[in-house]
């Protein structure tokens, strides 16, 4: 039988680097802790710093970046339990090396810390194999678009009025067209801070996350009272374990409002469990923890399968070449803390450009490059 990946490859990109030669010879991991520029908060948490783990793979003379915002528990998951799982494996065959990781932490559970050590192994399997072929990521999948829509998200409860317009109403005068904010942390202060945003974004779409807060029958009414303040996306209103309850409020909800989870999915049977209980408008997954880009596909296709929107979570330029590559794509997540800290750490950033990010066709694999130099200070 023939290799799926031909021993020679000659494209108007191309490589020599050949399917048979293919090897990982090694696996770094490092973990940083970046402080945020101001406290932030949701409708069940506040933090001041976000952990970051990154995975640089070798292969020839190419190096694949990956990384994941976990605890740096991930990374000494990774250094101890699946490094030597990855080396010496052929980095085109993805889907081998990805299967046998997910196997191998069976008795540390296929989520969470675990999952997310995998999820950053995966994103930089990806980023290595299309630099084997000199590619942007989203040609070697397959493009259906050229750009991806974003919104701006944060509006964190720990914000006061000014620090809340200010940062909303910016994103609407730099062209894009939706934002998000949290509410929740105060219920009898949300209808207040939801018109405080309405009165600076414009013809901007309002979009509000309680992060589950609520009960199914708090957030009801909650979506009721926004109905009046156009608000089109109402995310996690209750716990995204709650099934019923989504489900619940999806069906009562005012018809412009989308109900919209899945950001805490670690696994394909998570998202099937969703979709079958009809519990969102919109299908939400993260390529940081629902294991890499790969899983990030795999839950998009499915998505598609049920004729549902999909969107990402946070992370937004790990996201975008994945994306251009989905028919159900609708919209990422333009997350305040962690466009920071790609725009801080990381070479080849996109910036947004009216309301959209586009890809660098000069820059192969996910498009970008950590600056280890610059992130030293922030090493665990």
């Amino acid at each position: 039988m023939k290799p799926l990946v031909s021993d020679a490859v000659n494209s108007s990109y191309g490589t020599s680097f050949g399917y048979k030669d293919a090897v990982i010879n090694s696996l770094q991991v490092s973990a940083y802790k970046i402080p945020t520029d101001a406290p932030e908060a949701d409708g069940t948490l506040n933090w001041d710093s976000t952990s970051l783990v990154v995975v640089q793979l070798e292969a020839g003379d190419k190096t694949g970046l990956g990384y994941t915002y976990a605890d740096e528990a991930s990374a000494f998951f990774i250094h101890k339990k699946l490094k030597d799982l990855v080396t010496r494996a052929n980095p085109f065959d993805i889907p081998s090396i990805t299967t046998n990781l997910i196997k191998h932490i069976r008795n540390s559970g296929t989520c969470g810390i675990a999952m997310m050590a995998i999820s950053a192994i995966d994103n930089a399997l990806w980023d290595l194999k299309a630099k084997l072929y000199n590619v942007p990521l989203f040609k070697l999948l397959g493009a259906v678009r050229n750009e991806m829509l974003i919104y701006g998200s944060g509006g964190f409860t720990s914000y006061n009025k000014q620090q809340l317009q200010q940062q909303l109403g910016d994103w609407a005068a730099q062209g894009i067209g939706y934002v998000k904010m949290k509410i929740g942390t105060e219920p009898n202060k949300d209808l207040e801070r939801v018109q405080q945003a309405k009165e600076v974004i414009g013809n901007a779409q309002l979009m509000v996350d309680a992060n589950g807060a609520y009960t199914a029958k708090q957030a009801l009414d909650k979506a009721q009272q926004f109905t009046g303040y156009g608000v089109m996306w109402f995310e996690e209103p209750v716990s995204s374990d709650n099934l019923e309850g989504l489900h619940f409020i999806r069906e009562h909800a005012p018809a412009q409002m989308n109900i919209a989870a899945g950001e805490y999915g670690y696994n394909l049977p998570y998202f099937e469990a969703m979709l079958h209980a009809k519990a969102v408008d919109v299908l939400q997954a993260d390529a940081t923890r629902c294991g890499g880009i790969s899983g990030f596909l795999k839950a998009g296709y499915l998505a598609e399968a049920h004729q549902l929107p999909f969107s990402s979570h946070c992370a937004p330029a790990l996201h975008l070449q994945a994306a251009l590559s989905l028919p159900s794509f609708f919209i990422a997540e333009y997350f305040h803390d962690h466009a920071r800290i790609e725009n801080m750490l990381f070479d080849g950033i996109p910036p947004p450009i009216n309301g959209v990010l586009k890809p660098d066709l000069n820059r192969p694999g996910l498009g970008f490059e950590f600056k280890f130099q610059d992130a030293e200070k922030y090493k665990l």
